[in-house]
């Protein structure tokens, strides 16, 4: 005879199951991204595999032609763990393509004149730009109390308006050192290719820009004082205060480290690119919001992981992979990442609920 088994056995492995995603809640999200990327990278190999879809080319690309993404993320990482958001990174992104580009020319165009400046001091300058703008968001949410949305869709909008101003056209960038910057390569056989064992992998220096931001940002979240008070102040910021902790100086600094992070994204693209535009990176700060969200951070603050933040790009990138190889409409993409935003969206919804009534139990 088969014994049923009672409600109090029932309801122990219910709590232990409550108990579980109460203690991992923080985790829990990232790690879901990092499957998700998982299965669906071998889901296209098993679509695509014939095509070079398990192939390290294929794999590296996802860095490759999304570096000014990864970088941006890391920054936007800091920004919705804290509680805010950011709308300026793809406009500050542009401004430092355009700085780099007219600075740099002596003259890109009829009665058009550039700056003539040295192209180690245009990048600086970039950097310094960015990384003020971001500063004086910083100060506007802290300091003025302005909500993160207005004080940064200001900056958004103060960004572009700067790139238009510098130049309404394209400025192509022909600085020597620059452009063999961006065609350095590090290359690598691709021994997965076996269609082609003789072919190489690329690996240019904006995958070790944001290898070199990521370490960084890791270290600062996990291993230093500042990275705790972003976290607390992100999960309650009232308790931070009371704690004593210095909110002002802290949430300053992380909208200063996202402006740098979003210069340091312009730079990159314009490694790939070369060229400056006002129209690059239109809508870059929707997709690299996305991308934090898919990778485990949390809107109302508190949660998410630079790491989480690297896999949600990745997941999108190869979602595009999808539409490449498949030779499918790029629409189908978008409406891909709509749908993992919103089910991580649900998903965090339900761990924090369960994980709060865990608390009160």
């Amino acid at each position: 005879m088969i014994r049923k088994p009672d409600a109090f056995v029932l309801e122990k492995e219910k709590f232990s199951i409550n108990r579980f995603i109460a203690k991992n809640v923080k985790i829990i999200p990232s790690i879901t991204t990092l499957i998700l990327f998982v299965v669906a990278y071998i889901i296209g190999g098993i679509l695509y595999g014939d095509m070079g879809f398990l192939t390290f080319r294929t794999f590296f690309s996802l860095f490759t032609d999304n570096t000014h993404l990864l970088i941006s993320a890391v920054g936007m990482t800091l920004v919705i763990i804290s509680g805010g958001i950011d709308l300026s990174v793809g406009s500050v992104a542009a401004l430092s393509t355009m700085i780099i580009a007219a600075g740099n020319a002596v003259d890109y165009g009829p009665a058009m004149a550039g700056w003539g400046w040295p192209m180690p001091l245009c990048v600086l300058f970039a950097l310094f730009a960015g990384t003020l703008l971001g500063f004086l968001m910083g100060v506007l949410i802290q300091v003025f109390n302005v909500a993160p949305f207005i004080a940064t869709l200001a900056g958004m909008f103060f960004a572009r308006g700067l790139c238009f101003i510098i130049s309404i056209d394209s400025i192509p960038i022909r600085d020597a050192w620059f452009n063999g910057l961006g065609e350095w390569r590090i290359q690598l056989n691709d021994v997965l290719n076996v269609n082609n064992p003789n072919a190489k992998v690329n690996i240019t220096i904006g995958v070790f820009i944001f290898l070199a931001i990521l370490i960084v940002s890791v270290i600062l979240m996990h291993a230093t004082k500042l990275g705790r008070n972003i976290y607390a102040i992100g999960g309650n910021e009232q308790s931070a205060r009371l704690m004593g902790l210095p909110v002002k100086s802290t949430r300053i600094f992380i909208y200063t480290f996202n402006g740098f992070c979003s210069s340091l994204a312009g730079i990159a693209f314009a490694l790939h690119m070369f060229s400056g535009f006002g129209r690059h990176l239109i809508g870059m700060e929707l997709e690299v919001i996305a991308s934090v969200v898919i990778g485990g951070a949390l809107l109302s603050g508190g949660i998410g992981y630079p790491l989480g933040s690297m896999f949600g790009v990745m997941t999108q990138g190869v979602i595009r992979k999808f539409v490449t190889f498949g030779n499918l409409m790029s629409g189908y993409a978008r409406i891909t990442v709509g749908v993992l935003l919103f089910l991580f969206i649900v998903m965090q919804r339900i761990v924090i609920m369960i994980a709060d009534k865990n608390k009160e139990a």
